[in-house]
């Protein structure tokens, strides 16, 4: 049971971590950051929650996950595993009746200062039909996660120190909670040569001949700062990624010291980009488990290598592709990342 701006199950705001443990049946953080050292945080893996704690070593704010967290409740309200639009509009309606403001958090979701509440979703996981016994696979659907916050953090919990410690989204284009997704017949069709090109963008085109490529120029540029390395120099700003919101990709670039940064990697969104195939298998905009398991059947029939990238992303053994999910509303439509035969796929 959730008590707003005062804790959460047996959790406490203001807790010490070694409160926290104790409460939590003496779990153990597997991962952690700064824990016991002021600010910092801690993922209970066996109770699918992360506590972070400000710099007087306090609890002030706990992370319920999607599929391993406790089903935390608000009144009659269940708050974590659901469908995010029926939570949703669950929210709206008791905020309505206690005339609370509800508005929207970075990730398109609800977020309600007065209870310190921030929604969030993520991708469902389940068994498949068939395979391996414990094997685990991505759904196409959207399931409720929760940051729950003390009253310290609730006015903007996710741009507050150390909730942005624990997870930063600052680099994240704020969602203003809708999802269309482009109809097929108005989507262009790029072709894709693997290791070499898709579309009209060509790996290793400079950030120029890429907004010349697409006809716009960045709607967003993320970039970085060196750290002083020999290969980048000291403090030179260092572009990342450009994002298209007309044409539905991102392009992502290798730079380093008196190298300018070149074309690396194109990911083409699944609700607004480009159609590009694959051996018949239409990658783009369609439901996640559905090319899954076409790529699965390809590589089955033909005996190559099915290699998993990150967040499960699915692809063909030596063509770094990876098949990605991009969200709309409570489902998940495909999207795809291409890359240059030396990119290693992070993110």
């Amino acid at each position: 049971m959730l008590e707003p701006l005062v804790g959460v199950g047996p959790l406490r705001f203001g807790m010490d971590p070694d409160e926290a443990a104790s409460a939590l049946d003496g779990a153990v953080a597997y991962v952690s950051q700064g824990l016991g050292e002021g600010m910092g945080w801690g993922r209970y893996t066996d109770w699918g929650v992360s506590a972070v704690y400000g710099k007087d070593n306090d609890l002030v704010a706990v992370a319920v996950d999607a599929m391993d967290g406790p089903l935390v409740r608000l009144g009659d309200i269940d708050l974590i595993a659901r469908p995010p639009s029926q939570v949703r509009a669950e929210l709206q309606r008791l905020a309505f009746r206690e005339n609370v403001s509800v508005r929207v958090n970075w990730s398109g979701d609800p977020e309600i200062e007065a209870w310190g509440i921030s929604m969030g979703a993520a991708q469902e996981q389940g068994l498949p039909a068939e395979g391996p016994e414990g094997y685990v696979r991505r759904l196409d659907t959207m399931i409720t996660e929760a940051l729950l916050v003390g009253p310290e953090l609730a006015k903007n919990p996710f741009a507050s120190e150390p909730v942005s410690q624990w997870r930063d989204v600052r680099d994240e284009p704020p969602h203003p909670g809708t999802w269309p997704v482009r109809a097929e017949q108005e989507r262009q069709r790029w072709d894709w040569t693997p290791l070499q090109s898709v579309g009209p963008l060509r790996f290793g085109m400079t950030p120029q001949e890429v907004a010349a490529a697409l006809g716009e120029e960045p709607t967003t540029r993320h970039g970085r700062y060196s750290f002083g390395s020999p290969w980048e120099g000291l403090g030179q700003w260092i572009l990342t990624e450009d994002r298209f919101d007309h044409a539905g990709v991102s392009t992502h670039y290798a730079s380093g010291f008196s190298r300018p940064p070149a074309l690396g990697a194109v990911t083409i969104d699944g609700r607004t980009g480009p159609q590009v195939e694959f051996a018949g298998i239409q990658l783009i905009g369609q439901t996640v488990t559905a090319v899954d398991t076409a790529l699965t059947h390809h590589v089955d029939e033909r005996d190559l290598g099915l290699v998993i990238g990150c967040g499960g992303d699915l692809g063909v053994d030596g063509l770094n592709m990876f098949v990605r999910s991009t969200r709309a509303g409570d489902l998940l439509v495909s999207g795809a990342r291409f890359c240059q035969e030396e990119w290693e796929d992070h993110g």
